[in-house]
């Protein structure tokens, strides 16, 4: 892995909490010599037909940090997730820790700030979020050094965070028997995402991997983690094909599915780092644009 800091000595230590609502997997990534860890991609509930927003998933990670005594010292996105609202900021607040998503956030923030008609008081330059992470960009938690891959295709702000012998990869891949992610989001594009998990199955063979989605194909029980020798062999969208193959089964698989039930509030959220939008006189108000996505 040329340019990148890869090493397999640095062994976090790793709980995955699945969220049933949006077969989310969070994360808390401890380092193994202190009590620094990190939290990623976590999940903010929400009734969106009663248009009520509570914390159950965000309180039991927050529950988890205080009991181990950790200190929490980032909050990662792994993208601008279309599928579950971050609870970034709330957790943030109890528990402090820095906001982190990959610095082109800022396209997608241009790209969804036209559909849902957001006014000039809306920044699309990502400075809602403390950190806007670039391809290789280094960055501790307690004594690990963790790196940023960049790796779009899902969307254009795609990262995969590398901390010791544990990659995280968002939406990029999903365990073997699940495939990959869809690229036909605004931004998105299958060659593009076909490259980028070349790019994180170049990792050693023995490199965790752990996923951001796990939709339990064939009624199993979820699933998080697996290793980069293990989708080499056995991706269904992966293994034995092309890149020209991958295009066209990804493709051809994309015009089957329907749009994600949470898009609408995740995307006007989640370009916010998990800030809820706000209507002229303060008051928490989602749009819905009509014929737009």
């Amino acid at each position: 892995m040329a340019n990148y800091p890869v090493d397999m000595s640095i062994k976090p230590e790793v709980q995955g909490f699945y969220d049933e609502a949006t077969a989310t997997i969070s994360y808390i990534v401890k380092d193994p010599t202190s009590n620094a860890a990190a939290i990623i991609d976590s999940v903010m509930d929400i009734d969106y037909a009663a248009g009520r927003i509570t914390f159950d998933h965000a309180d039991m990670l927050i529950d988890e940090i205080r009991k181990q005594g950790l200190k929490l010292e980032w909050i990662i996105e792994t993208h601008a997730h279309a599928d579950h609202l971050s609870a970034a900021p709330y957790i943030q607040e109890k528990l402090g820790g820095k906001i982190g998503i990959g610095e082109n956030i800022k396209i997608v923030q241009e790209v969804f700030g036209k559909i849902f008609n957001e006014g000039t008081e809306f920044q699309r330059d990502g400075s809602q979020f403390d950190a806007l992470f670039t391809d290789g960009m280094t960055y501790k938690i307690g004594n690990m050094t963790a790196f940023a891959m960049h790796t779009p295709g899902h969307t254009p702000a795609c990262m995969t965070h590398v901390i010791g012998d544990a990659a995280f990869v968002g939406d990029t891949l999903f365990m073997p028997d699940g495939g990959t992610a869809r690229a036909d989001f605004p931004g998105g594009d299958a060659g593009t995402l076909y490259d980028s998990i070349m790019k994180v199955l170049s990792l050693p063979d023995e490199m965790r991997l752990f996923m951001c989605h796990d939709y339990c194909p064939g009624g199993r029980e979820p699933k998080w983690e697996t290793t980069v020798a293990e989708e080499k062999a056995n991706n269904i969208h992966i293994a034995g094909k092309t890149r020209e193959e991958f295009i066209r089964v990804r493709t051809e698989r994309d015009k089957t599915l329907k749009m994600p039930t949470l898009i609408i509030p995740s995307i006007q959220v989640n370009i916010r780092a998990g800030h809820i939008p706000e209507d002229k006189d303060g008051n928490q108000m989602l749009k819905v644009p009509v014929n737009k996505l």
